[in-house]
């Protein structure tokens, strides 16, 4: 099943989205995003989706401080690109989370990972990291299955306006390399290809 979108006013304002987002009855197990003022339904990601998202969080708990958590399933806002976005890794200080009612400014996230999937990559590739640069997220970890390329993991980091640099890239079967504040290495070897 492919990701669908749910019809709206195109002149209804971020905090009507944000209301239909939380309090429409979404199917069980959906992710449900607002993706540039459109909100999306996703089908729960394939169990190899899943292992790559497991595999990474279990390498940056070795490396976080005590008082920052990862998170699977956080809710995040940039408004200022109509975006509600629940990025499959998410680290941020675990004292952000608590005060949260339903989601967090995109700002307070040290780093967010997404995996790709077969039929919604391109919000992956375009949409996600121009809302998450522009919130001054500092680092973006895309892993791509998908890439016309072939599988690959690029970290993004030093965002300016909309716009992230490449910091690293790695085929699957490379090592990644995620800086400070992070100093962690990645096997990609370890995710499950297409």
């Amino acid at each position: 099943m492919s990701a669908l979108t749910v019809g709206h006013d195109p002149g209804q304002s971020w905090d009507d989205l944000v209301q239909l987002w939380d309090e429409m009855e979404w199917p069980g197990g959906s992710k449900v995003e607002i993706i540039e003022g459109i909100i999306t339904v996703s089908p729960a990601p394939a169990p190899r989706h899943n292992v790559i998202a497991e595999r990474i969080q279990r390498r940056l708990y070795s490396v976080i401080p005590d008082d920052w958590g990862v998170f699977q399933t956080q809710a995040i806002a940039v408004p200022s690109r109509l975006g509600m976005f629940i990025p499959d890794i998410l680290v941020a200080p675990i004292e952000e989370c608590t005060d949260a009612e339903t989601y967090l400014p995109a700002a307070v996230a040290e780093l967010v990972v997404e995996v790709t999937s077969g039929k919604n990559a391109r919000h992956d590739r375009v949409s996600k990291p121009a809302a998450y640069a522009s919130a001054g997220l500092p680092l973006y970890l895309l892993v791509d299955r998908w890439a016309p390329e072939g599988p690959t993991a690029t970290l993004y980091g030093e965002p300016q306006e909309d716009v992230y640099r490449p910091l690293a890239v790695a085929k699957f079967g490379e090592l990644l390399t995620i800086p400070a504040p992070f100093d962690l290495v990645i096997d990609t070897s370890e995710f499950p290809e297409t």
